[in-house]
């Protein structure tokens, strides 16, 4: 009864969330050309491609800092098994770009079908997996508990839940205790997050903690920062990474407090969604700066990267890192990148999706937090101005990732044993 109340809630409520889909469809591109794989309808040298090989291993990442964690588990796995096929699934257009750049001639890429039980049937039968793999927090029911209709082992990696999800999923046990009790194993980030699952529903003895494999995730590029050095000119760098509207603004003002200290510094906004550049443009462009836009090639005072897939090399080459969807709106994007590459890191309070990683980074003094913008002044501040300071900051930052690391093949060795 459960299933048949979820299908007929989830029937009605689409409708009303489609027109807010479709807009994002228009404003990022790239879904037209395969709409049909929200349905199970895939293009026929697809289909050809799953029926001439079997043992697909399904790997489905919902957009960019996912796809990260999913390319490094599919790279540590070919490692270790070089015949590996992945068909990789993500949800949007910008996680499909970053997925292009982790799948072989070998691999199939699609769009994640909707989950309805017709669609996710259909897509099962076409690419019959042996394992599927889901990354954080996709759960999706009805692609799940088909899943294990037919059998196939299934695994969530990296597996988070969040403060405002935690609630809802241990009000909801009745319901959602029966899609984590599907799972063969869940390798959860924290014992926090396991007793969360725990308390939702999942059986204590099928959740492993295993830590972040985020901390594993990230590589540097040194061609790439090279050609981004050139780009912004050189010299000393204050990069906001993955900015959420509001904090471009306050990174403006802190950028004309340095100007007008003297600093010789240069600010690159990179913000999280690219559709918002050209309010970030505007912004700056409000702020008395022009604008140097990396997709359009412009130049100007203040830099822009809007382009996807460089957010790692600018990490490189900054001199402070403050990162964004932590100041100005919960939830913090991913600031182990900037700690990787020994960079002065600087974040707001929100940062409630990277708990277990805040823990270990503020256990080695890796991190700098802010309360309030004027905070965050200061602090960009004080860091410009003693360098040594910053050096600091930056080497223990470096050294609490790389303590860390060592997850994904832990995880890939322990999953690869089971499907063999």
């Amino acid at each position: 009864m459960k299933w048949i109340i979820y299908n007929a809630l989830f029937g009605v409520v689409y409708p009303f969330l489609l027109p807010g889909f479709l807009l994002r469809m228009a404003r990022r591109g790239g879904y037209k050309a395969r709409m049909g794989d929200r349905f199970a309808l895939y293009p026929q040298e697809l289909i050809r491609q799953f029926r001439s090989a079997p043992d697909w291993i399904w790997i489905h990442a919902v957009s960019v800092g996912e796809v990260q964690i999913a390319g490094q588990l599919m790279r540590e796995w070919r490692a270790q098994d070089p015949d590996v096929r992945f068909c990789f699934s993500t949800t949007s257009s910008t996680g499909w770009k970053m997925a292009e750049r982790e799948v072989t001639d070998r691999d199939a890429l699609i769009y994640n079908p909707l989950d309805f039980p017709s669609w996710v049937k259909s897509a099962l039968k076409t690419v019959r997996p042996r394992a599927i793999i889901l990354t954080e927090s996709e759960l999706w029911p009805n692609f799940i508990m088909q899943a294990k209709k037919y059998r196939i082992p299934l695994y969530l990696v990296n597996a988070r839940v969040s403060d405002r999800s935690a609630p809802r999923y241990k009000k909801a046990r009745w319901f959602f205790g029966d899609v984590l009790s599907a799972f063969t194993r869940i390798f959860a980030q924290s014992e926090m997050d396991k007793a969360r699952l725990v308390d939702a529903g999942a059986p204590s003895d099928q959740v492993e903690v295993t830590g972040s494999f985020k901390f594993d995730v990230a590589r540097r590029n040194p061609a790439k920062e090279r050609e981004l050095a050139d780009w912004c000119g050189g010299g000393r760098i204050l990069l906001g990474g993955s900015t959420w509207p509001g904090e471009d603004e306050v990174l403006l003002r802190i950028y004309r407090q340095l100007k007008q200290r003297g600093d010789a510094v240069t600010l690159v906004i990179a913000p999280r969604h690219f559709e918002k550049a050209d309010q970030v443009e505007a912004n700056i462009v409000k702020a008395g700066f022009t604008c140097a836009r990396r997709s359009k090639g412009t130049q100007g005072e203040v830099y822009l990267a809007d382009t996807t897939g460089e957010l790692m090399g600018l990490y490189g080459i900054a001199s402070v890192v403050f990162v964004g969807k932590s100041l100005c709106a919960h939830g913090s994007q991913n600031m182990i990148e900037p700690c990787l590459c020994g960079k002065p890191t600087l974040v707001g309070l929100y940062t409630e999706n990277f708990r277990p990683v805040m823990s270990d980074l503020k256990e080695g003094e890796g991190i700098w937090e802010v309360s309030n913008a004027e905070e965050l002044a200061r602090a960009v501040l004080e860091l410009f101005a003693d360098e040594a300071k910053a050096a600091r900051l930056g080497d223990r930052a470096r050294a609490a990732v790389e303590r860390r690391k060592g997850v994904v093949p832990r995880v890939v060795k322990s999953i690869m044993e089971a499907v063999k």
